[in-house]
């Protein structure tokens, strides 16, 4: 789970695994049957496949899990089907109050793709979420290669990217900083 990749295509699936990607998370905002058409082929990728927010989809995929924000419904439905449940936290209370088998935190920094997000979480608040959870925490939010080492040091398993995908030196960072542990 150390390199999260959220994508909206196959294409961009494909370029983010050869630069490192160990999860690729499809997000597509748009009905079910979009989201299906549009994840055609992933499961095929050869690494672990993450559906944002669609329960129906993930399982039509054949997807390893899904990864569903506080509001968003189906978190039993997950887990009566057996796929791994990630969880958004923007918060402390949050985090350990989620049912989940992994939890995104974040934004940990300012990020142009959340522009009406919860305030930036810091990395002191992500090291005393990653204290207090017994799950893997996947640091999100303004993560790049300048910052992501400093992600994991706070105790975060992984990273999550948009910008950043395709970045090899991402890869390389996570990679150094889960060494230094």
């Amino acid at each position: 789970m150390k390199l999260h990749a959220i994508v909206e295509d196959i294409e961009a699936a494909r370029r983010a695994i050869v630069v490192g990607a160990t999860v690729v998370q499809l997000r597509v905002k748009g009905p079910t049957e979009e989201v299906v058409a549009r994840g055609k082929g992933f499961r095929a990728l050869g690494t672990m496949f993450i559906v944002n927010d669609d329960v129906d989809a993930a399982l039509e995929l054949g997807a390893d899990g899904v990864h569903l924000g506080q509001s968003d419904p189906g978190a039993e439905q997950a887990r009566a089907r057996g796929l791994l449940l990630g969880r958004s936290v923007v918060t402390f209370d949050q985090a350990v109050a989620a049912d989940a088998d992994y939890l995104g935190v974040g934004p940990i920094w300012s990020t142009p793709s959340k522009e009406d997000a919860d305030p930036p979480l810091g990395t002191v608040e992500l090291g005393r979420i990653c204290r207090a959870v017994s799950v893997p925490v996947i640091a999100i939010g303004g993560v790049d290669p300048s910052n992501a080492g400093e992600c994991i040091r706070a105790g975060a398993a992984g990273v999550a990217v948009i910008r950043a995908a395709t970045d090899p030196a991402l890869r390389e960072v996570v990679d150094e900083a889960l060494a230094a542990r």
